[in-house]
């Protein structure tokens, strides 16, 4: 039995050894993501105007009339002081073509005082230029930057693959570090003055044991963040109540119909305050969402500045139909069933914004030590493959010895 769970974890670790250690180094990065972008880039982020700040949605109506192949998808409903206005924006279709207009960006950072444009980029764009750099390690982390074909987001679904097999491979991992109960201590022990193969043995080993839970929470949420629809939410459903998702459910969501109008996205506020009362809400409206394919829209409740939710569950949602204004759905932290505030807790643990910046900075730690993990268990390999190679050659050396004696 141990030798078969040997070879399981030898092969699956091999097979997602060089995935997780780009993962852990690019997830201890983004775990910063936003001030190290606004450190690499301060035209972007740094407001070049003094003075008030318009209101989010008048910036959008200005950028929309002063560029019409434009569509603002997202926006923040206020700027921080001092801080540009971030966008997401989408080609509108031209009307002469039926095609959507070209656009080279769908980011756009927006003077706050004036509605002029500062800079605009492709957020995740594959380049290593400075603008561009920290959104292409952040969707380097869960899509490797592969396409999406098909209509399958390949490099999400494989990320989530390989989330799948390390939380097997972690369970492997623990048992085979224990071989006998007589043995136990040497599975959390570092030979640092033996070094060489011994240290990186240990650094494997006594290093995956020590971290073990952390691990497997990482294994596990990252499985969420890439595979909720498909392959958690079925799972959690199993043992407990799920409220469905408006956004990825087509009994909430119906489909658009001629005609159908677009409700302003001030009236989408005016129905988001609203909402936001009546459920008691400490924050006020501070992001707004429209997801044209989706013909909904979202509205983010926070304090200007906390989009990312920077400590605990993370910030509520509400949905509404972008042409009736019918709610669509809710998701409010800490409210719900069982397995709703399982599937709420999955990015506040995978970011480790849950424990605001203590938990950024574990999650930091954790994600170089998935990368040393990962080399280390490489190395072994290795090296025990050299070994049985030399071994072999030599039992090959000493038959064509005898055959040559005979």
């Amino acid at each position: 039995m141990r030798q078969q769970l040997i070879r399981l974890h030898r092969w699956f670790g091999v097979a997602t050894a060089l995935f997780l250690f780009v993962a852990g180094l690019t997830g201890a990065i983004i775990a910063w993501d936003h001030e190290l972008d606004a450190a690499l880039n301060p035209s972007f982020f740094k407001a070049r105007t003094a003075g008030p700040a318009l209101f989010g949605l008048e910036l959008a109506r200005r950028v929309e009339a002063a560029d019409p192949r434009l569509q603002v998808t997202y926006l923040p409903l206020a700027a921080e002081p001092g801080r540009t206005l971030q966008m997401m924006a989408l080609p509108r279709t031209n009307p002469a073509t039926k095609q959507p207009y070209t656009l080279d960006f769908n980011q756009i950072a927006v003077d706050p005082a004036t509605g002029e444009i500062q800079g605009r980029r492709e957020w995740g764009a594959a380049s290593l230029a400075r603008l561009n750099l920290i959104p292409f390690i952040y969707k380097l982390h869960y899509t490797l930057q592969l396409p999406f074909t098909g209509g399958v987001d390949i490099g999400v679904w494989l990320m989530g693959i390989v989330g799948i097999v390390w939380l097997f491979d972690s369970v492997i991992a623990l048992w085979l570090s224990f071989p006998s109960l007589k043995a136990w201590r040497k599975s959390f022990a570092f030979r640092f003055g033996r070094g060489g193969y011994a240290l990186t043995f240990d650094l494997h080993r006594s290093g995956g044991v020590w971290i073990w839970g952390l691990l497997v929470i990482v294994a596990l949420t990252s499985v969420s963040m890439n595979l909720a629809a498909p392959v958690v939410r079925p799972i959690v459903s199993l043992f407990s109540t799920l409220t469905p998702d408006p956004i990825n459910n087509p009994e909430i969501l119906r489909a658009p119909q001629p005609g159908d109008q677009v409700l302003s996205r001030e009236r989408i506020v005016q129905l988001a305050e609203a909402a936001g009362k009546a459920r008691n809400l400490n924050a006020p409206p501070g992001g707004l969402y429209y997801a044209e394919f989706l013909h909904a829209y979202g509205v983010g409740f926070y304090a200007t500045g906390n989009d990312h939710g920077d400590i605990g569950l993370g910030n509520p949602w509400m949905y509404w139909d972008a042409a009736t204004g019918k709610p669509l759905g809710a998701q409010i932290p800490g409210k719900g069933t069982a397995g709703d505030i399982f599937m709420q807790v999955q990015y506040p643990l995978h970011s480790g914004r849950i424990l605001g910046i203590g938990g950024r900075i574990l999650i930091s730690a954790v994600g170089i030590a998935v990368a040393v993990l990962s080399a280390t268990g490489l190395l072994i390999w290795l090296k025990k493959l050299n070994a049985r190679r030399r071994s072999a050659q030599n039992a090959s050396r000493v038959r064509d010895g005898g055959r040559s004696v005979a």
